[in-house]
């Protein structure tokens, strides 16, 4: 386990992202600073930090192996950017996506780091050689994109810029394995990385279904919950389909063809807009009314509590 010693991490923006993410850090020992141009918005994320922290202790399912307590004492809120980043060694980006305020922030954070440190954006689709190109630390920066919620779901996707060195990216997934998340490396830049090219595809032969009218909304959503998705939390497509034939071989041989049928079957990619987004919308706000939705968030932060669970052997 990483004490409090090792080093401290800065979190720059007080979002729900970025309040995960100083979770994270925390769990493994790490002081944590958050730093936001609101400064109220940072005394509130503290605050909820500390609440968060409890109740996951309380139900036995806090990570790491210090109490919450403990965990709470290691985070505080900064009141300048220059204090929050003095003496981090992980740079923790988390506004909004928008490029140009990445290029405004990565800017700042470039005059005050040090030369070690890590910058990391927690951008899901801006390239990081988009907003990294003109810093004089473009090698120490790199994208650090997780799936949402990060604290539930521990992927995490690197993404260098093609200025990033290869021992910043080593050291960054190292840190990332020791903190609990299980970072994936994105080899070049393309656009939307992993997580949101593979997650776009579903929604474009989803979207498709529900266009020709091939099935329901409610349906469509049970091929994933009720049947992929069973078998994806455990495994990737590729071992599915090694476990499904008697081995790859087999399968490509037995389905290569039927698959290249399928594929080239599909429609040309849509703008999800007009009567079958409405048909979606509608379908949506029915099962999950506006008013339900922290609801509904809690409820499945906890299924996924209990699926990680599961997954690390726990009964």
């Amino acid at each position: 386990m990483a004490t409090s010693g090792k080093g401290k991490v800065a979190i720059i923006g007080s979002g729900l992202i970025g309040q995960s993410w100083a979770m994270i850090f925390v769990s493994a020992g790490y002081k944590v600073q958050l730093y936001d141009n609101q400064p109220e918005k940072v005394i509130g994320a503290v605050k909820s930090l500390d609440e968060q922290l409890n109740n996951l202790e309380s139900k036995g399912i806090l990570r790491g192996q210090l109490s919450a307590q403990q965990q709470s004492n290691l985070i505080s809120g900064a009141t300048s950017l220059s204090d929050c980043l003095q003496n981090a060694f992980w740079v923790q980006e988390c506004v909004f996506e928008d490029v140009d305020l990445k290029r405004d922030i990565f800017t700042q954070l470039d005059n005050l780091v040090s030369d070690e440190a890590i910058l990391a954006s927690s951008t899901s689709f801006i390239p990081p050689s988009k907003f990294m190109e003109n810093l004089k630390h473009r090698g120490n920066a790199l994208v650090n994109h997780p799936v949402n919620p990060p604290y539930f779901a521990p992927l995490t996707e690197l993404v260098p810029s093609p200025w990033t060195k290869p021992e910043i990216v080593s050291r960054a997934k190292k840190i990332l394995f020791d903190v609990g998340s299980r970072p994936i490396v994105v080899k070049k830049e393309v656009p939307g990385f992993i997580i949101n090219r593979i997650q776009d595809a579903i929604f474009a032969e989803a979207y498709n279904l529900i266009d020709d009218d091939v099935i329901d909304v409610d349906d469509l959503d049970a091929v994933m919950s009720e049947g992929l998705g069973m078998r994806y939390a455990f495994m990737g497509p590729w071992e599915t389909a090694h476990l499904n034939a008697n081995g790859m071989v087999e399968y490509f041989e037995k389905y290569a063809q039927g698959i290249h049928d399928v594929q080239s079957s599909f429609k040309p990619i849509q703008k999800m807009e007009g009567p079958t987004a409405k048909k979606i919308i509608d379908a949506m706000l029915t099962k999950v009314p506006m008013n339900q939705l922290a609801a509904r968030r809690k409820w499945r932060d906890e299924m996924m509590i209990k699926l990680s669970q599961i997954k690390k052997g726990k009964q």
